[in-house]
């Protein structure tokens, strides 16, 4: 598969089973799975035909790895706008962690810390280079650097998912310093 299909069918997928599984008419169940068979059939009656092959060839060649696949069922690993229950324990996160966005937010994020806005958590990254990719994605980066260590020992709750994304409910500003 080519590379403008990977990225197409990619968000394609992202879409569906992170923020609008009902557009196209299908079902997550409470952890956010659906079946293949279903996501192919559904997939086909909204004009987006994809092949079992070309899934697999997203969910394995992904940089980002944000889709898994169970037996007969995918997913999103992380993301979603719509509820799911992940299924994630509990984790104790590396001292610190970043997170990349773009400098027109940084007043906001200095006065009210990270919030998940329309996710269910803040994404956080375990180095500073993948936080650089992510902030890169809506314009010149600024990355913060995330005390999660210090959060963690005052209670914050933190879980890591499958690709590595390390997520929590809120950053209060305190735990939060920019990183140039």
């Amino acid at each position: 598969m080519d590379e403008r299909r990977t990225v197409k069918v990619s968000t394609f997928l992202s879409k569906h089973l992170r923020h609008e599984p009902g557009r196209i008419g299908i079902t997550l169940d409470a952890h956010g799975w659906v079946a293949v068979d279903e996501l192919l059939e559904a997939c086909a009656r909204h004009g987006f035909a994809l092949t079992r092959d070309e899934l697999a060839h997203v969910v394995a060649t992904s940089d980002k790895q944000r889709f898994a696949v169970d037996g007969e069922r995918v997913r999103a690993n992380q993301g979603h706008s719509v509820p799911v229950e992940l299924g994630l324990p509990p984790a104790e996160p590396p001292a610190y962690l970043y997170h990349g966005t773009v400098a027109r937010v940084l007043d906001a994020i200095h006065a009210e810390g990270l919030r998940p806005v329309n996710r269910h958590h803040v994404h956080l990254s375990p180095d500073r280079e993948t936080a650089v990719r992510v902030g890169s994605r809506r314009g010149t980066p600024a990355v913060l650097t995330v005390d999660a260590g210090a959060m963690h020992r005052a209670g914050h709750l933190f879980l890591v998912s499958a690709n590595g994304v390390w997520l929590t409910a809120s950053v209060p500003p305190a735990f939060l310093r920019l990183r140039a």
